[in-house]
């Protein structure tokens, strides 16, 4: 099998296929789930929190910073993982029903594209900080501030592997 057969790559959509498919999902009655965020080195508590995300939900659509977005907002030695294979590993997880990548500084454009009926953000990020919420409540929608598994960190990690080579270790 080769790679582009793999079922995770075809939930991997443009933002254009991702607004349709909400939108034949809100006509289904169903509520859409919306969030976003750089994934790079997926751990369990990225796992944990999209999980929770989609039980917010009837499905689950995630977008993903690209590449040069990453760079912009962690420096320039960021992301370890290319936006494509980040994407396809989130893909890949049950509770994902779609991703995309986009390469503004903020997913302004894919709220408003995508219309979600609730909006999930990490419980670090200020309420009156999340783009996206005037979209969302504006159409009667919510925003959801979900708690952080603690212990993980994708920086935290780099640091480890960091002072792991400098001191010879594994």
């Amino acid at each position: 099998m080769r790679a582009a057969d793999l079922p995770a790559l075809g939930r991997v959509v443009t933002v254009d296929a991702a607004a349709a498919l909400a939108a034949r999902l809100r006509a289904a009655g169903k509520r859409v789930v919306f969030t976003n965020g750089v994934f790079d080195l997926v751990h369990p508590g990225h796992v944990r929190y999209l999980a929770a995300a989609r039980a917010e939900g009837d499905a689950l659509i995630v977008a993903v910073n690209s590449d040069r977005s990453v760079r912009a907002i962690k420096g320039p030695d960021r992301p370890v993982i290319p936006e494509r294979e980040r994407a396809e590993v989130l893909a890949a997880l049950a509770c994902v029903d779609a991703v995309l990548v986009f390469d503004e500084d903020t997913p302004e454009r894919v709220v408003r594209a995508i219309q979600p009926d609730v909006l999930v953000k990490g419980a670090d990020w200020p309420a009156d900080a999340i783009v996206g919420r005037d979209t969302v409540e504006a159409r009667g929608g919510r925003i959801v501030r979900a708690e952080l598994a603690t212990g993980y960190s994708t920086t935290a990690i780099l640091e480890r592997i960091k002072a792991a080579r400098q001191s010879g270790g594994r």
